[in-house]
This record gives structure tokens, sequence and C-alpha cells, in this order.
């Protein structure tokens, strides 16, 4: 579904990617591991029309997408959640749902239908749909971001850190919600600080180290490979 081929990306004369390779398969849910300034949210933007690469292939579905507007990828079936939850404060959360599906262009038939089934993932957002957007809780603003990813009727959604600055009890939630999403049919590549949760809902996963892509394996692999465990799940290697 997603192939990212010998990607290199610049900031300026600065080497951000060095000759990244990744494969997503429809249906999979991949996570892509990484301490901050690894790349990870580098490669989110080259992916999604951010960035232009300096070489190498993005395709979707067969088809390059590198150097292609944000607009033309989320026209292709990627929806990306971003981090911080960018949602628009100042607009209701029914608004804030309506912006997520004009960014693919659905008629009011359809935008109407995503909206209620939104609202049937997550049904607090229907009960304060004419509130602020402004006034949720970190947890209810992540759901919303998710919301509004799913309004594109993507493919694939892409999620940057959505658990980042939630309460631990909203957490399981929203790792819960994305298994469920993946369930559904949607594929999903996860960048995510618990990496433990992470791991448990991936099939696959990936592993990025200052811009270069250093191991990748199933989630059972990743999660039993010494150098994963001591760096990224807090457990001591044994011989």
């Amino acid at each position: 579904m997603l192939r990212v081929e010998n990607l290199t990306c610049k900031y300026g004369s600065a080497t951000a990617l060095t000759d990244i390779t990744l494969d997503v398969a429809a249906g999979e849910s991949i996570c892509l591991l990484g301490s901050n300034g690894a790349g990870k949210t580098t490669l989110v933007k080259a992916i999604c029309g951010l960035l232009r690469p300096t070489s190498g292939r993005i395709l979707f579905e067969g088809h390059e997408i590198q150097g292609k507007s944000p607009s033309h990828v989320i026209a292709s079936g990627i929806a990306v959640v971003p981090e911080g939850r960018q949602v628009f404060t100042q607009l209701s959360v029914a608004d804030n749902l309506v912006v997520g599906a004009c960014v693919r262009g659905n008629d009011r038939k359809g935008t109407a239908r995503h909206m209620d089934e939104v609202y049937e993932l997550f049904p607090i957002l229907k009960e304060k749909s004419q509130e602020l957007a402004g006034m949720l809780s970190g947890g209810q603003q992540q759901m919303l971001a998710i919301g509004m990813g799913l309004m594109a009727e993507p493919r694939m959604l892409i999620l940057d850190e959505p658990s980042l600055g939630l309460a631990p009890s909203i957490i399981p939630l929203i790792f819960d919600t994305i298994r469920n999403l993946n369930q559904k049919g949607i594929t999903t590549l996860i960048m995510d600080q618990h990496v433990r949760e992470t791991l448990e809902i991936a099939h696959r996963g990936y592993v990025m180290q200052t811009g270069h892509m250093v191991r990748q394996g199933t989630a059972s692999e990743l999660w039993n490979d010494p150098v994963v465990q001591d760096a990224y799940l807090g457990l001591a290697a044994t011989a």
C-alpha cells in the first residue's frame, strides 16, 4: 500500500533522513520507534507532502506521491493526525469535524454520515458537539483530532504521538481506538513514546536512529530484541 524507497531528506545543508526504506501493506498496523530527533516526524512530513525529499520515492497504492501537495496526498487516501492535537480551538466540535471532511471534498450527506460514525466511535464528542474545541480536555481533543482525520475517509491513517500529554487514564482508550480502527480495515502507521502499548497493537515495526532505519521486524521480534528492550522498554538486556 505504502512504500518508501531510499528516501533522503534535508533541511538546508543538514541531512535529516538518509536512504530510508519502509513498506506498509494494506490492513497492517505498523509502528515507527525512535527517540526524539530520530527522524520520525520528518518522515511523516515527507509522506504527507509537507517536505520535498532530496532523493528517493514514496508510492501509495502504486502511485508516486513524493513532492505532491498535502491536499493531493489526502485525496489519495492518506490522513495524518499530527503531534500536538491540532484542532481549531475557537470552532465547535462539530465544525472541526466538518473542516476534516472539507479537505477531502465530501458532500453534505457524506459529511453527515461520517460524522455519525465518529460520534459512534467517540460518544463524548456527540455530547459536546456544540462546545468549543478549546474547552475539551486533552484526551477529548485527541479524540477530535482522530475524528477529523477519519472525516477524510482515509484508507491509511498516520498518527504522530497520539498519546502525548494525555492523562494516563485516557491512554488505553486511545490505543484501543487505534486497534479497533485497524480491525475495521484502516491501515495505520503509529509513532508514540509509549512503546509497550504501541508494540501491543502493531503487526510490525521499524526503528529509526539519527535519520537512519536501523532495525525492523514483527512486533514480537522487536519486543524481544535486547537493544529495543534496553533503549525503549526499560528492560535490561539479559544474556
